[in-house]
């Protein structure tokens, strides 16, 4: 079953519910149906978590446990997935992002260098954000899609070779 596989990767309950950030949603983190590990509570997971892991923004796990709660998914499977954004491969995804929104605007790529400090972030993301934020939403709404849908296929797959195993075993 898929849910075998999810489970050793998903954070558990407890550390949810008592992640100093996360309980600002207080006793709506008790609802049942966001623990639940089914076929659409995940893939509405992965729609969840990886839409928000492509938000340029230091609170994506907020975002992703209120998503998970407006929309009743699994909570921790969307919030560990905006956990792929993370230092080591932030500055990949994000230039990728900056790739696909010049593309998209039909502007030049502009060359710039690394610098962290404020004064060159306010400098340069003046420049670059139309571009930037641009491949940034059509990444969350192409990762959230394929991820949606993924999840949706794998799962269906999986629960349908494991009938048909079964099946087989009974003759």
């Amino acid at each position: 079953m898929p849910r075998k596989f999810l489970k050793k990767f998903m954070p558990k309950p407890h550390e949810i519910k008592d992640h100093k950030v996360l309980r600002m949603f207080g006793t709506l983190l008790h609802d049942p149906n966001l623990w639940h590990m089914n076929r659409r509570s995940m893939a509405g997971a992965f729609m969840v978590g990886l839409f928000f892991a492509w938000w340029p923004v230091p609170f994506q796990m907020v975002l992703a446990a209120g998503g998970a709660i407006l929309l009743r998914t699994n909570l921790p499977m969307s919030v560990a997935l905006v956990w792929i954004t993370n230092p080591l491969t932030m500055p990949p995804m994000f230039y990728f992002a900056y790739l696909v929104g010049t593309w998209i605007i039909g502007v030049p790529e502009m060359a710039f260098s690394m610098e962290l400090s404020m004064e060159w972030l306010m400098h340069e993301l003046g420049i670059i954000w139309k571009p930037f934020l641009t491949g940034c939403l059509i990444m969350a709404v192409a990762s959230s899609a394929i991820g949606y849908f993924g999840i949706n296929w794998i799962w269906v797959h999986v629960v349908m070779k494991e009938r048909r195993k079964r099946v087989l075993s009974r003759k």
